[in-house]
């Protein structure tokens, strides 16, 4: 009986506080607690299983289009006996694709970009180089002539020795590279393929980035003494862009933003040793590059990413054994961050960044002791 009572006296409580008035007035406010939000922390970088390849395996290109269509390329396997790699994240999982034309021969895939609905990718076909074009609603089933599981090829018109880079936009393709008459650039214009010259002095180019049909970002070196040189593709013509870089200093990445922003990194050398730097233009006609230092050391910027954060995300050679690492620019801020621990791990290397939605996905590869380097993904947010 006690027991019930205390219940119904709870009870009568309860109701009399539901339907009583509320008072206004100072004394009211002075008796309601203050609610302190709960501090946000932010989420870490997480481990992501990766289906294994051959060891070694090699990482060349990682991109999205949005959170749940994402695209890494590489190759597995020694050096005479490489074989393409291709990997799709679909926001829960990543998942090897082996149906695209030459997956099983001899070769490497290298940079992946997004033109319209559609996936394209270089490929280096047992030294023959071609793209590879996956449209939007592939199934994996074979398609037509020339196309299997959603995918079809153009091949280029003429074999190079060196493949070094490609870019893609709506309306054209860039392929630079050389043959034993020096520098090629080759251009697609969604009918055929041409040879575009360059500037005089322009010995040989490092890498090429594209934003639109007219405008291309390419940069390399030159035989005239002048060091590294920043071209731009206006539609007509290669140019000098002018852009001021830093003496005796190369360029890894040119970074084309939507916003007609553009980023550069690269490294100076001063008496022999190598500081990375970054470079910044707002993409407006009258605005002036703007150079930092980041304390990043020699890091290599190739893999360089605009995160969703709006801060700039490099991945870095890491102090620490089993655990990769990441640098956060954002302006004369620099900070860091450490992948998860991995057991045994005596090298553990992102190679590549990209921006996933509301989260950043890496790609790269983890070298377990007594074992050679095999895939590794992580994630930073959920």
């Amino acid at each position: 009986m006690k027991g019930l009572r205390a219940v119904l006296v709870c009870l009568v409580i309860a109701c009399a506080a539901v339907v009583s008035p509320t008072v206004v007035g100072p004394s009211a406010a002075a008796a309601t607690p203050t609610v302190t939000p709960a501090a946000t922390v932010a989420p870490g970088w997480s481990a992501l299983p990766v289906p294994p390849a051959s060891p070694p395996v090699t990482v060349k290109s990682l991109a999205a289009r949005g959170p749940r269509d994402v695209w890494a390329t590489g190759y597995e396997g020694d050096v005479g006996a490489l074989r393409p790699l291709l990997y799709r994240w679909d926001g829960r999982a990543w998942s090897r694709d082996t149906g695209f034309p030459g997956a099983g021969e001899p070769g490497w895939l290298g940079k992946v970009q997004f033109v319209g609905d559609e996936v394209w990718i270089f490929h280096n076909r047992d030294g023959k180089g071609e793209i590879l074009r996956r449209s939007a609603g592939g199934s994996g089933e074979t398609g037509g002539a020339g196309e299997t599981g959603g995918w079809s090829v153009i091949p280029l018109p003429q074999a190079l020795w060196v493949y070094q880079d490609f870019a893609a936009v709506p309306g054209g393709a860039w392929v630079v590279g050389e043959d034993d008459t020096g520098l090629k650039v080759l251009h697609y214009d969604g009918s055929g393929w041409t040879t575009q010259p360059m500037p005089d002095g322009v010995l040989f180019l490092m890498g090429v980035n594209g934003r639109s049909a007219t405008d291309v970002w390419a940069w390399g070196d030159t035989s005239t003494g002048a060091g590294t040189v920043i071209l731009r593709w206006d539609g007509t013509a290669w140019r000098d862009a002018k852009v001021p870089l830093p003496s005796n200093s190369n360029v890894h990445t040119v970074l084309l933003e939507p916003s007609g922003r553009v980023t550069m990194g690269g490294s100076q050398y001063t008496d022999g040793v190598s500081r990375t730097y970054l470079m910044t233009w707002n993409g407006h006609g009258n605005g002036t590059w703007r150079t930092t230092y980041p304390p990043l050391g020699d890091t290599y910027t190739e893999g360089m990413v605009r995160g969703p954060d709006g801060a700039l995300w490099l991945p870095m050679s890491s102090d620490r054994a089993f655990q990769s690492k990441y640098a956060r620019v954002n302006g004369s801020r620099t900070t860091f961050s450490y992948g998860p621990e991995r057991t045994g791990a005596i090298e553990v290397r992102p190679d590549a960044l990209t921006s996933t939605g509301a989260s950043l996905l890496s790609l790269g590869t983890v070298e377990i002791y007594g074992s050679k380097p095999n895939l590794m993904s992580e994630r930073l947010g959920g």
